[in-house]
């Protein structure tokens, strides 16, 4: 049986209060995921802050993380324009990458035949690269319709499957029923994804909990979906998921700053405090005191 993929949705380091990329800090946090179970990693997603990182960053970071890691490097190419997504998913593949991902344009609700054209137009900038198309209508602020998918499928040699970060369940069972491969985004829903199809997750809580969300693609089972969770829960109280994410990095021993990318801000003293307080039951002693 085929070890279910993981694929962290990794942080973006950044210093200088976030207002420059910190890359020097790639190799030792790409190692440290492989180390923890990931089979790669998912670059300037949303959990990487790509959005708010100008494409010169954006392929800066791609590269640096194509030089760091023993694994399979997928680059978030979505961007709020067709030109700048075809941009960034060529120069994916010219820097190496295994595959490519795209969301849907925020902002602007696209219709069918407008989001069509702006995946195929994506898709075909990184061919023969794997592309996969991603859904979050909570990011994108619409959902990616099912027959959008089948007309892209149509459309392109090199659709090679989906991340789909919505839920709850019965927003992510049409897209398994594409039949094509999905990656899972949203943790909880792990253990329902696998036992329906679903071939690994791309995750956001990977990105300083690999080990927790691999030992829950190893054995999706309910004990699984409750520590899942409550680790996503903890990671949320604060409303502040991204920077939850590299705080726990940093108690755990990892080298990535607290630094985002304005308008972004970090955790309060108090907000850190409660998550150092919660970690502990997922990953046993923090860094920190």
């Amino acid at each position: 049986m085929t070890r279910p993929l993981l694929i962290p949705a990794a942080v973006t380091p950044l210093t200088d209060g976030g207002t420059r990329l910190d890359l020097h800090a790639v190799p030792a946090y790409a190692a440290w995921l492989t180390a923890n179970g990931a089979d790669g990693a998912f670059v300037a997603g949303t959990t990487g802050e790509g959005v708010l990182l100008s494409l010169d960053e954006r392929r800066a970071t791609t590269e640096a993380w194509r030089a760091a890691l023993d694994g399979q490097l997928f680059v978030h190419a979505g961007a709020q324009t067709t030109s700048d997504t075809v941009a960034l998913a060529s120069h994916a593949a010219q820097a190496g990458a295994d595959a490519v991902a795209v969301i849907a344009p925020p902002y602007f609700a696209l219709d069918d035949d407008a989001l069509t054209a702006h995946f195929v137009a994506a898709a075909r900038a990184c061919a023969p690269l794997p592309f996969y198309c991603y859904a979050f209508a909570a990011r994108s602020g619409y959902p990616l319709p099912v027959p959008v998918i089948e007309r892209i499928r149509a459309g392109v040699d090199n659709l090679a499957g989906l991340k789909v970060s919505e839920s709850p369940f019965d927003r992510v069972a049409p897209y398994l029923a594409t039949g094509l491969p999905v990656l899972i985004g949203n943790e909880p829903l792990i253990p329902a994804g696998m036992a329906a199809g679903a071939i690994g997750s791309v995750s956001g809580m990977a990105a300083a909990f690999p080990d927790v969300v691999r030992a829950a693609l190893d054995d999706p089972s309910p004990a699984a979906e409750v520590t899942l969770r409550e680790l996503r829960a903890a990671m949320e109280a604060s409303g502040q998921f991204i920077a939850a994410a590299k705080e726990a990095l940093g108690m755990r021993g990892v080298g990535i700053g607290p630094d985002l990318r304005r308008p972004l801000r970090g955790l309060t003293p108090a907000e850190a405090a409660d998550l150092a307080a919660a970690l502990p039951a997922f990953v046993g002693t923090l860094a920190v005191s």
